[in-house]
């Protein structure tokens, strides 16, 4: 059964109960909570509310988690920035596993520099692998790579090498950012899909114009083929709205996104049918 989700980020200036409150009332029935949601970032994970947010709102289950990203980067040439990033992955792993999440999505990480990687930068990714590989063990949540932007010190864009990855790791599973692939063609997105689909847990769903990534879908005759061809696929995980407000032409308010999720999840159960 497919989940219709969104990230708790597209609420980030909320206390997370409003986050869990306005999500509710979109319709939509799961929520990709990550950390660094502000309110709960800041005043140091408060696990406790979070649990008391999940069980207030029954009505959002298979719900996901998403490792914390802005400013770490668990490949950074700087060893102290790659440790810490490490261990707020590892951190964010058991915070989903406290609250019972379906899946635990994480980033490959990057070059520092703004140049191809070197084999330096491999072997921390490998060491990335290796510590979610321990941490994962006899979990029963799933734990998933996303596929970044393409860009010249990217570790992990191309479908490609994807598969070469999930082939490598058997215990690992798949996140599909769409708009990220979509950066390069619809047709990326597609490839992705033919490629992997059998390890694939989560979709993050948004659009790119070629210009900005993180975009609403309702309307969007690309979206509407991949989401056929999730379904030609058999895909039954999450479909997680990772909208960027900051491409909005001003700040909407918080009745003016649940509008607008209201019309994305009724374009995507149209496109569902």
């Amino acid at each position: 059964m497919v989940h219709f989700s969104v990230s708790s980020m597209f609420f980030h200036e909320y206390p997370i109960d409003e986050v869990f409150d306005l999500v509710s009332e979109t319709g939509l029935d799961a929520i990709e909570f990550w950390p660094e949601t502000p309110d709960f970032w800041i005043r140091g994970q408060p696990i406790e509310e979070l649990r008391s947010c999940l069980l207030n709102h029954p009505g959002l289950s298979h719900n996901t988690v998403h490792t914390p990203i802005l400013d770490l980067n668990p490949c950074s040439i700087n060893p102290g920035v790659a440790a810490l990033s490490l261990d707020h992955a590892v951190d964010s792993f058991r915070l989903a596993e406290a609250i019972h999440a379906a899946v635990f999505t994480f980033h490959p990480g990057r070059r520092t520099a703004k140049r191809v990687p070197s084999a330096a930068d491999y072997v921390r990714f490998d060491h990335l692998i290796e510590q979610m590989r321990c941490a994962s063990r006899m979990s029963a949540v799933s734990v998933a790579i996303e596929n970044m932007e393409v860009s010249v010190n990217s570790l992990l864009c191309t479908p490609e090498g994807v598969r070469e990855l999930l082939d490598k790791e058997p215990w690992l599973f798949f996140t599909l950012d769409v708009s990220h692939a979509m950066g390069v063609s619809p047709d990326e997105v597609i490839r992705y899909i033919e490629l992997c689909h059998d390890r694939l847990v989560n979709v993050h769903l948004s659009r790119s114009n070629g210009q900005s990534m993180h975009l609403p879908v309702e309307g969007s005759p690309e979206i509407e083929t991949v989401l056929h061809t999730l379904m030609e696929y058999g895909y039954n995980g999450n479909l997680t709205l990772e909208l960027e407000d900051r491409n909005f032409d001003y700040e909407y308010s918080s009745e003016e996104k649940c509008h607008l999720l209201m019309r994305e999840l009724a374009f995507m159960k149209k496109c569902m049918r």
